[in-house]
């Protein structure tokens, strides 16, 4: 979650990464929903969808709307089309529309012209940190709107400031060029009391058992803390005899687990009571957090493969434990979007995913309005010591000296947490208003609470994993066009604050 620079190329494990060359193994159309499969196919022609592609339906969206949205990841001769998933709208069996980033054909040569090794030696220099292991499998690289035939190059390891990563690399399988790469680890009941770090006193759901209480919440899909005691591997469940947790103070383990649970449980009440969403899947299943992880460790973060948050302590220099509660919020959109949309982790998508992010822990602090933690459009002001105090401005994008509030600053090499600032100004513009001090642009907000529904549909029913920022323009419009009509304020709010920002 924090923004931590990484320098150096990718130190491979003495033994050499384990290379398995996973070949494409065609499968038939397969959808639960047979009409909207019969509509995809019926309006293929729209995003360029091949006679020798097969469909898998990945998830199934009805909304208060009475839409049906329909997610299909597109193969093409039994081989994945990374960034080649999209949606096909419906309502009442009728077809109202498909969203997708790829709108060609896919007409790729299947043979490549490069080893898998050669893949691998070409992926390395592409990562931070030391890479242990190397799954290798032909794909369609697609995430740009151009398909080719690349080698995904999945390097899983661990960064230089000691964060888990599951990085996929692509590169050319013709001509062995990088492509691009992007990580999936995004870098943030019994009724008892906590004294947090950040939260005052508060309410905290547990679970009682024999020896007393667990940190784990029966309520919420039975999400739970553990205690990392510094460790990267391993770990305990909190337990406590009173039910009453930590001391408000960094000398007692719990106050730390306090503000991570707590923030948890917020974030999962939002969702639900805003959203409709029941849990990060929208299946009622719970997470876990990971807090005390490693030693000093500046950061935060969300895994998906262990569908889990991890906080770090925070080296008291640069950091205190970063639990507060829109870090915790921050960290598990990571995993709604990566259960919805599925953004990138690069390029403009990682930027937007990054947004989504701060976009939601800032929503969860207004939702919570915790005098202790009062709102703000600040993202990690109660964890930071270094510079303004705060990892990023959503009304000021530009003060950190390094995110941008306006297209004409976007390059492809700009960090994610700083290409978010973007996404992150159009929000504050759209729900509190002002003016974008680039283009000098000024907007009147339509309030948070009309913001974030547009967003979250935007997300979970427009995005798909290569959206890029005139790509999410347009998703918010159509969300703002669903749920407040197309000549309404709240849609000419959107375009303005767009428009603002510089994506037309």
């Amino acid at each position: 979650m924090a923004a931590c620079g990484n320098s150096g190329e990718a130190t491979p494990d003495p033994n050499g990464p384990v290379v398995t060359e996973e070949q494409p193994t065609p499968v038939p159309d397969s959808a639960t929903d047979v009409n909207a499969l019969a509509m995809a196919r019926t309006n293929g022609s729209l995003i360029g969808l091949g006679s020798t592609e097969t469909l898998q339906e990945s998830a199934v969206v009805a909304d208060e709307l009475g839409q049906q949205h329909t997610r299909f990841e597109r193969t093409y001769e039994g081989m994945a089309i990374r960034g080649g998933d999209f949606v096909v709208h419906a309502k009442g069996g009728t077809f109202m529309g498909i969203s997708s980033t790829l709108a060609k054909s896919v007409n790729v040569e299947l043979k490549p012209s490069i080893s898998v090794n050669s893949a691998v030696a070409a992926a390395l220099p592409h990562y931070q940190g030391q890479a242990a292991l190397a799954k290798v499998s032909l794909v369609v690289h697609a995430y740009d709107g151009n398909p080719v035939l690349a080698y995904d190059v999945l390097l899983i390891g661990e960064r230089s400031d000691g964060t888990p990563s599951e990085q996929h690399t692509y590169v050319d399988a013709k001509t062995g060029t990088f492509l691009t790469a992007d990580d999936t680890v995004a870098s943030t009941a019994a009724a008892g009391t906590g004294k947090s770090l950040y939260l005052g006193t508060t309410p905290l759901t547990s679970n009682s058992i024999s020896s007393g209480f667990e940190m784990r919440d029966p309520s919420r899909g039975s999400g739970y803390t553990i205690n990392m005691n510094r460790k990267t591997n391993g770990g305990s469940i909190f337990v406590d005899a009173d039910n009453t947790w930590g001391s408000g103070t960094v000398a007692d383990a719990a106050s730390a687990a306090v503000d991570a649970h707590v923030g948890v449980s917020v974030t999962w009440d939002y969702y639900k009571n805003v959203h409709g969403r029941n849990g990060i899947a929208n299946d009622g299943k719970g997470s876990y957090n990971r807090v005390h992880y490693g030693r000093n460790y500046n950061n935060a973060f969300w895994s998906d493969s262990c569908f889990c948050m991890t906080y770090g302590d925070g080296d008291s220099t640069q950091f205190l434990p970063l639990t507060s509660l829109d870090v915790a919020a921050h960290e598990m959109t990571h995993g709604v979007t990566a259960r919805s949309a599925k953004l990138v982790y690069s390029g403009e998508s990682g930027g937007l995913n990054e947004a989504t992010s701060d976009i939601m822990g800032t929503s969860v602090e207004f939702y919570a309005n915790n005098a202790a933690d009062a709102p703000d459009w600040l993202i990690g002001e109660k964890i930071t010591l270094f510079g303004p105090k705060y990892l990023r401005s959503m009304s000021n994008p530009r003060i950190d000296g390094y995110s941008i509030d306006h297209y004409s600053q976007y390059t492809s090499s700009l960090d994610v947490h700083y290409s978010s600032g973007l996404g992150n100004h159009f929000y504050y513009l759209l729900a509190n208003g002002g003016t974008n001090k680039t283009s000098g642009q000024s907007v009147t907000g339509i309030g948070i609470n009309k913001a974030e529904k547009i967003w979250f549909r935007a997300l979970t029913v427009y995005f798909t994993s290569a959206t890029n920022y005139a790509g999410a323009r347009q998703g918010t419009l159509s969300a703002a066009a669903d749920l407040y009509g197309a000549g309404g304020t709240e849609y000419s709010t959107v375009a303005a604050a767009w428009t603002a920002c510089g994506v037309n």
